[in-house]
């Protein structure tokens, strides 16, 4: 294979992985309406910041994504509790505990200690969905012995998809009592 031919394979790949990491956060998206529409929680998207580089007119300019230390998803689920998750999505057979940046692990490890249901929502070639607990998460190493999750290992972090097509991350987390 031509160095063109694996550069051409790498973009489609990268492209693929974008798609499939974009599906991914729409079925949260999509859950979160759900949970949101029963009372269960409130749970958005964080926005990505971007950091304008120029100004184009009309509303318009060219902008880069500014390294991000926010989880992917922040809320609240009923009775008050703070919900703070990260969605990762791989098309490999493990998770590897690095696609946490040191700075959302930062932001997830504080949310843990203050008592939040800090978790990462992972999902494995878009068929397995889990539901891991942050002290799961950042444990693999003495929990596994390596650095990553596989499926196996994540069974039972299992996320149920309810009807139609709904991913029911949030089952399970029980609502504090004040």
């Amino acid at each position: 294979m031509t160095k063109t031919e694996k550069a051409l394979l790498m973009r489609r790949r990268n492209q693929l992985n974008r798609h499939q990491g974009a599906n991914f956060e729409e079925l949260i998206k999509s859950a979160c309406e759900y949970y949101r529409g029963r009372g269960v929680a409130d749970i958005e998207k964080t926005p990505e910041e971007m950091k304008p580089l120029k100004n184009m007119g009309a509303g318009r300019f060219v902008a880069v994504y500014v390294k991000k230390a926010q989880a992917d998803f922040k809320g609240f689920l009923r009775g008050g509790r703070a919900v703070n998750f990260e969605a990762k999505h791989t098309d490999t057979p493990r998770m590897e505990q690095d696609r946490v940046t040191p700075e959302q692990a930062e932001r997830l490890e504080r949310a843990f200690t203050y008592g939040a249901a800090a978790f990462v929502v992972c999902s494995f070639s878009g068929r397995d969905f889990f539901r891991v607990p942050w002290e799961v998460w950042r444990s693999m190493r003495a929990l596994y012995g390596h650095k990553y999750m596989t499926v196996q290992e994540a069974e039972p972090f299992r996320v149920p998809i309810g009807g139609p097509g709904v991913l029911l991350f949030l089952e399970g987390l029980e609502e504090r009592k004040c």
